[in-house]
């Protein structure tokens, strides 16, 4: 994979509500890294060439990140010019970005992008599950509705990213290839149960402490 600043045409749009974590995830998946403080002012864009290895192919693209913010929705308009792909982004834990992003940028990508653009969807921050506020079985039956790519994503854990742009990639490159996943990596399903089952048992038994502790100062005052 090889990453640059010079456009090739294959034009890939990220866009949502402010703070879903658009600009985190170009990050992590272009430089490796997570900057949960690290906004993004206007629009802006890298290329990668990543590997498909389910095609035999490499698929250059131009990522852009746009503003989330009222004010730029006009900006994000003219983005969609010329653009082959969209990731619409969503934060699990905040209904709102899920609801502004089926009723307000959806119909953007409808009115103003090629009817053949390829469209993912993104559930982002799916390391804040225990805080979900949008079911994933309800935002996988939008994605369904609209024939889009979804995957729940974690920029802070480097989850589902990778996947999600190989998947929309072979989209792009084959739409009618039988080599997309609907769901979330088997592996990734086990680590997300077992991390949950992990932290029910913590707040068990931090749940048994605070009861213990507590029977041992009525048992003191009792005692007084």
């Amino acid at each position: 994979m090889s990453s640059s600043t010079e456009e090739t045409g294959n034009k890939l749009v990220l866009i949502g509500d402010s703070g879903v974590g658009k600009t985190c995830i170009i990050s992590r998946f272009i430089k490796g890294t997570f900057d949960p403080n690290s906004p993004s002012n206007g629009a802006s864009y890298v290329s990668k060439t990543i590997e498909i290895p389910e095609l035999n192919q490499e698929l250059a693209l131009d990522i852009w990140d746009t503003a989330g913010q009222e004010k730029y929705r006009a900006i994000t308009k003219f983005f969609f010019q010329n653009a082959k792909m969209v990731i619409l982004v969503y934060e699990i834990t905040r209904r709102e970005s899920f609801d502004n992003m089926k009723n307000c940028w959806y119909p953007l990508i409808k009115e103003h992008a090629d009817p053949d653009i390829v469209i993912g969807i993104a559930g982002n921050k799916s390391d804040l599950y225990l805080e979900e506020d949008v079911p994933e079985k309800e935002a996988k039956d939008f994605a369904k509705s609209i024939g889009a790519v979804f995957k729940l994503t974690s920029a802070q854990n480097n989850s589902g990213i990778d996947d999600l742009f190989k998947e929309l990639g072979i989209k792009f490159l084959d739409p009618n290839s039988e080599k997309i996943s609907s769901d979330t990596p088997k592996t990734e399903q086990k680590n997300e149960k077992k991390k949950e089952k992990e932290s029910k048992r913590n707040i068990k038994i931090n749940k048994k402490d605070v009861d213990k502790k507590n029977k041992e100062q009525k048992k003191k005052k009792n005692n007084c």
